[in-house]
């Protein structure tokens, strides 16, 4: 997808009709769109991801008022007012005019706003627009999936969000989008459908102990469905209350008395989750140690034993061999000795090159003996490292252990302190929160209890499946059932396998790239990591082992940003190699907010260096003091165009404001000739 144009119409602040916004695209990439906080940046934004996907982002308040209040307050009563935004993007080398419309009624009561409505029209090759024949949002979807919306149009204040633990689960099935996993997981889901009416049909022709094998196996698929169901009530309930917990939270932080205990306990918290963290890695580490490395403590014997056997064959003289056995062999062949003597059979000669025999080296053996040398020694160098490994995991588990239960001991004391309060609405808050942690653990452990039968039921099913293959059928046609069966069996078994080789090829290929990206922006020596669930975190290696770091608001914002950088160009790699697969595209834009808010200089200018080499086109809005010096500095090659929002304050004492661009001062605020504020959309004329 390449953004071509955006257009405006009575949306938010942006009064009637705006001038187009052209993108910039090719070398210069990059358009910068200018303007002060509140003049229309975040609306801006917004109105990229209402057209294509009527989704908005968290800084956008007030989602039910759209249409411009100027717009509204001139209609008469009754009187529809249109809103509206135009999207031009080209793909595939085909042009696209996307546009999403509202109405208003204003009435006596107030104003109502009808349902959105998407329109979606294509450019034929004579230049004729026409309706699509498909749904304008399946076609905007396989170009850039919904799922995938808020890594390409985001927040740049906001854009820590993406590495917070609770959008691990939006991120995994985002990614599996990019893997284009759904196209597996249809053909799974269609083949077990098949499965399903082979057996019924095997189970209407076959023999009782066919009959009762798929009872069984049945029983225990449903059981397993059940159970899956239950697991996703389990998660959306565990989502509630821990939203819950974090109210309670914050209203225990309000209330006077409590805001000390409350922020002591947040803090033990967050270090308590951060020690959990660091345990699991720690035994983790531990495990994979001793699962790939513990058998060299085990092998002291035997290498000391194939030790003793090579110095006996060095001492014999048969290692390193002097002369060869193959080479005392052909001499006797030929029957002729090099120093030109005859060897006849039964002749002294003969027997003086045979003795030899038993002297020379075998090759294959000095050469495997060689070869096994120098493995031994170097399973006897990670015999301290393997021993240097465990005790330093197992002091860290010592040590976090220790210090958790500590933490487990304060906490206590806090709880017991806060339903005590004199208080009442305190305690009473406590007791609420005391209930909700207990449902949380609760709903922990059911998840936990649930998760073990289904593995159970899935090994049963699995035995059932096997049990039923083996089974003899004496008729043809149980015999052709059977065998379908088990073809659509194993052609599932092969496409789960192949959905997980895949997941595990891109997340180690993308953790790589978040890492090179990441290094490239920061200063720290921090390590991004991409776990199995996609849930990103930093770790360092600076004690000798790796722990996870309490990363700053501003690292998580570069962790974000390497993260969206990687995750477009992994996927421009991927789709290039799986056509069928993935999305259909292989562009990416970038449409980002206020992306400097809370960055220092250097992370800024890093930033500002890296943010055009991110993705195919980028759009910034940014104010006037995000743009300064730095940031300036290293985007300016890379610009193609450039806007400026022009805010009109009705405030009589407004202030006004400009900002200076290739010499030519704009203005970012003025006077509004009006009792309305509004926008204005200015283009900068210099340059191109």
């Amino acid at each position: 997808m390449k953004l071509t144009s955006i257009k405006l119409f009575n949306f938010r602040q942006f009064y009637g009709k705006t001038p187009e916004i052209l993108l910039a695209s090719g070398e210069q990439n990059t358009t910068i769109i200018h303007g002060n906080n509140g003049a229309g940046k975040t609306t801006l934004l917004n109105a990229f991801t209402w057209v294509l996907y009527e989704k908005f982002t968290a800084a956008f308040a007030s989602e039910e008022q759209l249409v411009n209040k100027r717009a509204i307050a001139e209609a008469k009563l009754k009187e529809s007012v249109d809103c509206w935004v135009e999207l031009g993007f080209d793909h595939h080398n085909r042009r696209y005019q996307a546009r999403r419309l509202c109405r208003a009624y204003k009435t006596e009561t107030g104003v109502e706003q009808s349902k959105s409505e998407l329109y979606l029209q294509i450019a034929g090759d004579d230049g004729r627009w026409l309706l699509p024949q498909q749904l304008p949002e399946d076609i905007i979807g396989r170009i850039l999936p919904t799922s995938l919306h808020q890594y390409f149009f985001f927040d740049g204040e906001r854009i820590e969000q993406i590495v917070r633990s609770d959008k691990k689960s939006e991120i995994a099935e985002a990614t599996k989008t990019l893997l284009g996993v759904e196209v597996l997981n249809r053909s799974v889901k269609h083949l077990k459908e098949a499965r399903k009416t082979l057996e019924s049909e095997l189970a209407f022709i076959g023999d009782s102990e066919t009959k009762n094998l798929l009872k069984e196996q049945a029983k225990l698929e449903q059981e397993s469905e059940h159970l899956s169901k239950r697991q996703v009530e389990i998660t959306k309930e565990s989502k509630h209350q821990e939203e819950l917990k974090k109210t309670l939270g914050h209203r225990l932080l309000e209330l006077s008395g409590a805001e000390e205990l409350q922020q002591l306990r947040d803090e033990l918290e967050a270090r308590e989750k951060l020690l959990r963290e660091q345990l699991q890695q720690a035994k983790e580490a531990l495990k994979r140690a001793i699962s790939t490395r513990s058998y060299t403590a085990l092998l002291s014997e035997a290498t000391a034993e194939f030790r003793a056997i090579v110095d006996d064959l060095r001492k014999r003289g048969e290692l390193p061999g002097g002369i060869k056995r193959q080479f005392v062999d052909d001499l006797l062949k030929k029957q002729c000795c090099i120093c030109g003597a005859e060897l006849i059979e039964g002749s002294h000669a003969h027997q003086q090159v045979s003795a030899w025999m038993d002297k020379a080296g075998i090759a294959d053996v000095e050469e495997t003996a060689i070869r096994m040398s120098v493995q031994v020694d170097e399973i006897d160098k990670q015999v301290p490292d393997f021993w240097e490994e465990v005790d330093i995991q197992q002091d860290n588990i010592a040590r976090w252990r220790a210090e958790l239960s500590g933490i487990e001991t304060q906490l206590d004391d806090i709880k017991k302190k806060l339903r005590s309060f004199p208080n009442e609405d305190i305690s009473q808050l406590q007791k609420r929160l005391d209930e909700t942690e207990e449902k949380i653990r609760d709903l922990t452990l059911e998840t936990g209890a649930n998760q073990q039968q289904i593995s159970r039921i899935a090994n049963d099913i699995e035995a059932k499946v096997k049990q039923i293959a083996k089974h003899k059928m004496n008729e043809t046609k149980q015999s052709l059932a059977q065998r379908r069966i088990a073809a659509t069996q194993e052609s599932i078994e092969r496409l789960i396998e192949v959905k997980s080789r895949l997941d595990i090829q891109f997340r180690s290929s993308l953790e790589k790239r978040v890492q090179e990206i990441f290094n490239s922006i920061s200063f720290t020596p921090y390590i991004p990591k991409l776990s199995d669930k996609y849930e990103l975190t930093l770790t360092e290696t600076t004690i000798g082992t790796e722990t996870i770091v309490a990363a700053s608001t501003g690292e998580n914002q570069i962790l974000s940003l390497s993260f969206i950088g990687a995750i477009i160009d992994q996927v421009r790699d991927w789709i290039q190699d799986n056509t069928l697969m993935g999305p259909d595209s292989s562009t990416f834009p970038i449409v980002m907010d206020s992306p400097f808010g809370s960055l220092d200089e250097i992370y800024r200018r890093q930033i500002a260096k890296t943010l055009p080499q991110l993705a195919n086109q980028l759009v910034v809005l940014v104010t006037k003091t995000q743009w300064r010096g730095e940031v300036d500095e290293e985007m300016a090659n890379h610009i193609g165009r450039q806007y400026v929002l022009t805010y009109y304050s009705p405030k009589l004492d407004c202030e006004e404001d400009a900002i200076e661009l290739g010499g030519v001062q704009y203005p970012l605020v003025k006077q509004s000739l009006s009792e309305f504020e509004y926008t204005e959309i200015v283009e900068v004329d210099y340059g191109f």
